[in-house]
């Protein structure tokens, strides 16, 4: 651990303070910051959990995830991280969690959340905007990987799967099933293709869709041609 303007022991209250360009090196995990109290146990390198604040970035080789943020909490011993602030990052291997306002990973339980402003998640096939991202992956092979995803946003959610682009208020995606659910304001494009209505679903083995509606008359399709 180095600091350039010491370190304040609160020994009875088991917890200490690091100021000013702080870094800390372990076997688990990287962070700088500018201001970070540490709890621990047995002894000051027996950590349990950190509050790191100004300009934080965290890397952890061991927990395979890395992130930046205004305000970084790391729970050790739970597992649990939490960023938040503008621009916040968080990856989990190649998933990747941005917002400007709350990143959330429990890795002992398996779920995340994305909460606030400029919200996404990106990963190898999916590409998320929504002001609340909630999800929960499984682990192959030693990585994670999103098993179920609940997205809404008050405005508009944006998906991007494949060749489809997907737009409503609510969304749910279940990986087993391999199906996308879309509810209120629902929109979708493949191409040419636009399809407008209150419900839809998207297979994303098949790359099919349908779309409907509480009144069959709200469903609106608009296909236009490319050829000349």
């Amino acid at each position: 651990i180095t600091t350039e303007d010491g370190i304040e022991v609160f020994q009875e209250e088991k917890y200490y303070l690091l100021k000013k360009n702080v870094e800390i090196l372990s076997d688990e995990f990287t962070l700088n910051g500018q201001l970070v109290k540490i709890y621990f146990n047995k002894d000051l390198y027996d950590i349990e959990e950190l509050i790191a604040n100004d300009d934080v970035s965290f890397v952890s080789e061991e927990y395979n995830i890395k992130g930046k943020g205004d305000n970084l909490k790391f729970d050790i011993k739970n597992q649990k991280i939490t960023v938040k602030g503008i621009n916040s990052e968080l990856f989990l291997e190649t998933t990747e969690m941005l917002s400007d306002g709350k990143i959330s990973v429990d890795n002992i339980a398996g779920s995340f959340s994305i909460i606030g402003p400029n919200s996404k998640l990106v990963s190898d096939n999916i590409y998320i905007i929504g002001s609340k991202i909630n999800g929960s992956f499984e682990i192959i092979d030693g990585k994670r990987d999103i098993d179920n995803l609940k997205v809404e946003d008050e405005k508009q959610l944006n998906i991007k799967s494949n060749e489809i682009i997907m737009f409503s208020k609510k969304a749910i995606y279940n990986k087993k099933k391999s199906i996308i659910e879309l509810f209120d304001d629902v929109v979708i494009k493949r191409g040419s293709e636009i399809i407008n209505g209150d419900y839809g679903i998207l297979n994303t083995k098949k790359n099919s869709y349908k779309v409907s509606s509480k009144n069959s008359n709200k469903v609106k399709a608009i296909i236009s041609s490319t050829n000349e």
